[in-house]
């Protein structure tokens, strides 16, 4: 496992809540966070909910699976005082 770093890597979710983040795929002229970091790979990574209030900025683990998923191991900076987001 190793900390892989990638241009242009951006993907969809309809995961909710604070936990594990199941990956929809690649939005257009992106590529899968498998494509880009590769599996069992850790990377930074930041996310925004759907209404664009509340936001993430971590390390996380890439799985590639059925789906493919991104673990939240370690939260950098949040707007929920530096803790995980619940994603809406």
């Amino acid at each position: 496992m190793a900390l892989i770093l990638a241009d242009r890597v951006k993907e969809t979710t309809t995961t909710t809540g604070t936990g594990t983040v199941s990956l929809a795929g690649a939005g257009g002229g992106f590529q899968t966070f498998v494509a880009g970091i590769g599996n069992s790979n850790t990377t930074y990574y930041t996310i925004e909910d759907g209404n664009g209030t509340a936001w993430e900025v971590g390390v996380g683990t890439v799985t590639d699976a059925s789906p493919d998923t991104l673990s939240r191991d370690t939260i950098l900076a949040s707007s929920n005082s530096d803790a995980a987001t619940s994603l809406t």
